[in-house]
């Protein structure tokens, strides 16, 4: 599933989804758009994803995740 699939899934908007995260609008729109994040925003979206949906989201199962690790 895309970060943007899990979003709407969610029903959350982009900000949203940046603060449930610990990140701001900017970082969270680039991950959306498929843009390069750190490691440390991958790891808060699969750790945000864990605690929202109740299942284990690694790094990788998350599609089109681009990460400049």
């Amino acid at each position: 599933m895309t970060l943007e699939e899990y979003r709407v899934q969610l029903g959350l908007s982009i900000s949203e989804m940046a603060r449930k995260a610990g990140l701001d609008y900017g970082t969270m729109k680039r991950a959306l758009e498929g843009g390069s994040v750190s490691a440390k925003t991958a790891r808060a979206l699969s750790q945000m994803l864990s605690s929202e949906t109740g299942q284990n989201v690694r790094i990788p199962d998350i599609q089109g995740l681009k990460t400049n690790i």
